[in-house]
């Protein structure tokens, strides 16, 4: 097989990327390097102090945003698609970690339920905002910020994120599974520790918590928010469309991609030969080659 040129600047031309959580940290790193791809971007974040001059700083659109409000999400991104045209990628990115989300016996059902709201429920209402855009228009990319804490046991506990972070990840399973047929990929992305302001300030008063978390990276340090960016890029346009040959991503636990709309050939799965139906398989993302 020929290998292919592939110009990063032009893999996003003409596509529209929605990110929450877009003004600092990965959402930040993200909505630079899909702009550097040719993305057109639309940042929503709950801060227009900062998430004003970024979308300004990327030529794009800022929509001010509440996650967890379904009206304020569905504004964003029904804002983006008349803007702009369409809404082709999501990065539903938006997160908290708060101190007071600790240890199950210290953790009050306040500090839970405010976890969840923004962790979870912002993910299933970014998800529902992108998909009533993607199905029309029968293609489309979500790709979902969850975290290796939804695969692995954290040595630091905060048991509200890890729980919400879990349910991201099934979620981002259970739509891969029913939206492929209409030509939308829902993948998940699982980082370990990144050096965002998020963690720094979870960790500022407390460098032995700090210690303990990098008990799960072998690299010994904390990932950079640029890492994370070129992973979301490539899941934002990989599989679009009807790439050749084969693909196959080993994951270990808790480090780096996680694929959720795979091509599986056994026949017991297939219903239509045309066309095979596509299922998950945990921890690898497969494309088969049906001529091969």
């Amino acid at each position: 097989m020929t290998p292919t040129t592939v110009d990063l600047t032009q893999r996003l031309a003409g596509k529209v990327a929605v990110i929450t959580g877009g003004a600092s940290g990965i959402g930040l790193a993200t909505a630079r390097r899909m702009r550097a791809e040719g993305a057109t971007i639309v940042i929503g974040d709950i801060d227009p102090e900062t998430g004003e001059p970024v979308a300004e700083e990327l030529g794009g659109t800022f929509v001010a945003v509440d996650v967890a409000d379904e009206a304020a999400v569905d504004n964003l991104f029904d804002t983006a698609a008349a803007t702009h045209g369409s809404v082709d990628i999501a990065f539903n990115n938006a997160g908290i970690s708060p101190p007071d989300d600790d240890l199950i016996e210290n953790t009050e059902l306040p500090a839970w339920q405010k976890v969840q709201d923004v962790n979870l429920k912002s993910v299933y209402l970014c998800c529902r905002a992108a998909l009533r855009h993607m199905v029309p228009a029968g293609k489309g990319s979500i790709i979902n910020t969850a975290s290796f804490v939804a695969v692995v046991g954290s040595a630091t506990s905060q048991i509200s994120y890890t729980a919400s972070k879990g349910g991201v990840l099934a979620m981002s399973r259970e739509l891969g599974v029913q939206f492929a047929r209409n030509g939308i990929r829902v993948n998940a992305l699982c980082p370990g520790p990144v050096n965002t302001p998020l963690l720094q300030e979870l960790f500022a008063k407390d460098p032995e918590r700090a210690a303990r978390r990098l008990v799960h990276v072998p690299l010994g340090r904390f990932a950079e928010p640029e890492e994370l960016a070129a992973a979301v890029a490539f899941l934002a346009t990989w599989l679009d469309g009807t790439p050749p040959g084969q693909l196959t991503l080993r994951l270990d636990a808790g480090m780096g991609l996680v694929g959720h709309n795979v091509l599986h050939d056994r026949s017991a799965f297939v219903d239509d030969p045309a066309r095979p139906r596509l299922l998950y398989r945990g921890r690898f993302l497969d494309r088969v080659d049906q001529d091969g």
